[in-house]
């Protein structure tokens, strides 16, 4: 597609929330994908904000990605856990400069040891309302184009409204039910990532990917689809390896 094509798609990813049947986590993942194609960076986090404040990770556009976030959690720091709090954007973080890391000197050694050079954080807020945070990823240091850092922030306040508005429609009390919904789906994913990668001794990032595809074409939620493998109603053989 070209790039207006990729940005279209974006804006119509974030209508679908509208649906009852909306999927949080593949909406987020879909994120994580038009960033990685419109921007041309590395890798995506998306983080969300509980009930408390707290950020948990939602989505991750790979396994590397995925631990590298958990520990910025674990650790509270990071310049996704920073630009939360401030609600500022932060473009062109190089992770091998000690003063642009100086706020998240063991974030910024275990991102260089997962082999990405430079980092841009985005927050994901509607005037005073923070849902959470992005989090762009580099294996180069290459700098966001001015057009690229306004579109990545683009795809971050859509994705806002989108789940402000989603959160909305479907009940006053559905930010807490979402996110717990969305932690508890998360454990699910993670365990049948792990049962699939360990049956055909392949990666857990083939395995998710395998995941998703399947839900998708036979029009099952992630989680649904995930439960089902665990519970063995669903085998191994039946989802088409990549």
């Amino acid at each position: 597609m070209t790039r207006e094509e990729q940005l279209l798609a974006a804006m119509v990813d974030a209508v679908d929330t509208l649906v009852d049947d909306f999927d949080l986590i593949d909406f987020l993942h879909k994120l994580c994908d038009r960033c990685n194609e419109l921007l041309d960076v590395s890798a995506v986090g998306v983080m969300l904000a509980d009930p408390n404040g707290g950020l948990q990770l939602i989505a991750a556009s790979d396994e590397h990605t995925r631990l590298l976030e958990l520990f910025a959690l674990q650790a509270d720091q990071g310049p996704c856990v920073k630009c939360h709090r401030s609600g500022t954007a932060r473009f062109n973080i190089s992770l091998n400069s000690p003063e642009e890391t100086a706020a998240f000197p063991l974030f910024a050694e275990r991102a260089r040891q997962a082999g990405f050079a430079t980092s841009h954080a985005l927050p994901m807020r509607l005037r005073r309302k923070a849902v959470g945070a992005m989090n762009l990823f580099d294996s180069r240091e290459q700098k966001l184009s001015d057009g690229d850092a306004r579109v990545a922030q683009a795809l971050a306040d859509v994705a806002t409204i989108a789940i402000l508005q989603h959160r909305t429609v479907v009940h006053a009390n559905i930010e807490r039910a979402q996110l717990r919904a969305a932690l508890s789906n998360r454990i699910v994913i993670e365990q049948a990532k792990g049962i699939l990668a360990e049956r055909w001794q392949a990666t857990l990032d083939e395995a998710f990917d395998a995941l998703r595809r399947h839900a998708r074409r036979n029009q099952l939620t992630l989680a649904g689809l995930c439960q089902q493998l665990i519970d063995g109603s669903l085998e191994s053989s039946d989802i088409d390896r990549p």
